[in-house]
């Protein structure tokens, strides 16, 4: 009887608590605060006369307190597993921003390492609330099932509480769909963070990837770099070199430009065989064939050197005369620098030489033909005079 009496105010307690904790007060179709209140005086008077001890009482609320804390660790358990979600959520869009923004990802990272240990925490604790909560809800069964064998032997004796127990069992069954919905969304929370785990490793992966891509990246950056420095240095030693190569082909073009040119090759005449004489005679080449410069003058016969420099100077002579000696003479200034001599057994035989003077502005050069000689020339100019300026000095 007292036990039945402890299981009835046990149950009052629960109703009262839940219909606080819902609705957060009385509604019309509830019980009130001051019914549930007398009841518990009814309950308790009741218990005063089948005389319920107060550790029975006392045992009541402390069931009726662990029911209650039971409830909102649950509520709680589901706040925080929203907003396990809300803060994995978080980091699933952090981690997916550092794919671009490297420069913040070591700070990110460790941000994201510490909320995983915590989500590794937190998720142990709640396991371990989970099987206190089982063990509690697993006494509370037991202590229930005697508790309505209890109130079945003494139903004949109060019909007014077999409406209230009725009402009391529907609650109790309430409560075990609430704790077996709150079973089932653990466990979606639990594969939710295993999931996230399994992501978070994903991302830590993707994270070493993309740093290790930058490391070659940066590798390759400072070899381009390397490279450029060097194509710079060659680029400006090949400038300086290019420079140097323009002013030298300006100077040359200068000097070039600065230099005379002369060149001349003349013939004799077309009239035949000049000589002998009783003196030596400068002959005068009057067929110009080349005279560049105008150095060489065929009135006087006379090259006038127009500059100081290395000058070349050839000649050809022929004699048509047979058994007949052949000398021809080549003058610098009043200098006799070369001498031409052979003896012809047989006729149309040619005398050749040359010559490198060097020659000072104004100096002349030209052939000389000594007395008792004779030379020959037509219009296949046989005999010639040749010269031209090597380089000034």
């Amino acid at each position: 009887m007292r036990r039945a009496a402890a299981f009835l105010a046990l149950l009052l307690c629960l109703y009262w608590t839940r219909a606080q904790g819902e609705s957060g007060g009385a509604t019309g179709n509830d019980i009130t605060q001051t019914e549930i209140q007398s009841e518990i005086l009814g309950v308790k008077s009741t218990s005063d006369q089948t005389n319920i001890s107060p550790d029975i009482w006392a045992e009541l609320k402390e069931l009726r307190d662990m029911a209650i804390e039971h409830s909102v660790e649950l509520r709680n358990s589901k706040s925080k597993m929203e907003k396990l979600e809300q803060e994995n959520t978080a980091i699933q869009a952090r981690l997916t921003a550092s794919e671009y923004k490297n420069a913040v990802l070591e700070a990110r990272m460790n941000a994201s390492e510490n909320e995983v240990v915590k989500l590794k925490i937190e998720s142990a604790d709640m396991m371990a609330r989970l099987k206190i909560s089982e063990h509690v809800m697993e006494e509370l069964k037991r202590e229930n099932t005697d508790l309505l064998h209890r109130v079945t032997s003494v139903e004949d004796k109060n019909k007014v509480l077999e409406a209230r127990m009725n009402a009391s069992e529907n609650e109790v069954e309430e409560l075990k769909r609430q704790n077996a919905d709150m079973m089932a969304r653990l466990k979606i929370s639990e594969h939710v963070m295993e999931e996230l785990k399994r992501e978070n490793t994903d991302l830590l992966h993707r994270v070493t990837s993309v740093e290790d891509k930058n490391k070659v990246l940066e590798a390759r950056m400072n070899t381009s770099e390397n490279e450029v420095e060097e194509l710079k240095i060659e680029s400006a030693d090949m400038m300086a070199r290019l420079k140097i190569s323009e002013n030298e082909v300006e100077e040359l073009k200068r000097q070039n430009a600065d230099q005379p040119k002369v060149a001349f090759s003349i013939g004799l005449t077309d009239s035949g065989l000049i000589g002998p004489f009783n003196t030596d005679i400068t002959l005068k080449f009057s067929k110009v064939i080349t005279n560049i410069g105008q150095a060489y003058s065929p009135s006087t016969g006379l090259f006038t050197a127009p500059v100081r420099g290395a000058y070349y100077f050839s000649f050809t002579t022929l004699d048509r005369r047979s058994s007949a000696y052949r000398n021809i003479y080549i003058y610098h200034n009043d200098k006799r620098m070369l001498l031409s001599y052979n003896y012809s057994a047989n006729a149309n035989e040619s005398v050749s030489n040359s010559l490198v003077l060097q020659l000072e502005k104004g100096d002349v050069v030209y052939l000389v033909l000594p007395a008792g000689y004779s030379v020959y020339d037509d219009s296949g100019d046989i005999t010639t005079f040749n010269g031209f300026l090597l380089f000034p000095l």
